[in-house]
């Protein structure tokens, strides 16, 4: 299974939120190089981000689901 990054962020906690989110509806997700980013100053500037990814085959819906905006609470 190929996984492909469909969000990108500087914050882990903002990359795990999107990864709850992407969870709490059903796919599967993942996030790369969180831990690189925290152990090195600089280091997710200059890889790119932190990444938050899912399988190839969802990627578009997953993409769908972050672009989509807040439910607002009632």
């Amino acid at each position: 299974m190929k996984f492909v990054t469909v969000y990108r962020s500087f914050s882990p906690a903002d990359a795990q939120l999107i990864r709850s989110r992407l969870e709490a509806a059903g796919f599967l997700a993942q996030v790369a190089h969180e831990l690189s980013a925290l152990s090195m100053d600089g280091y997710a500037l200059a890889a790119g981000g932190i990444r938050v990814q899912v399988p190839e085959d969802v990627a578009d819906e997953a993409r769908a689901l972050i672009e989509a905006p807040d439910a607002e609470a009632p």
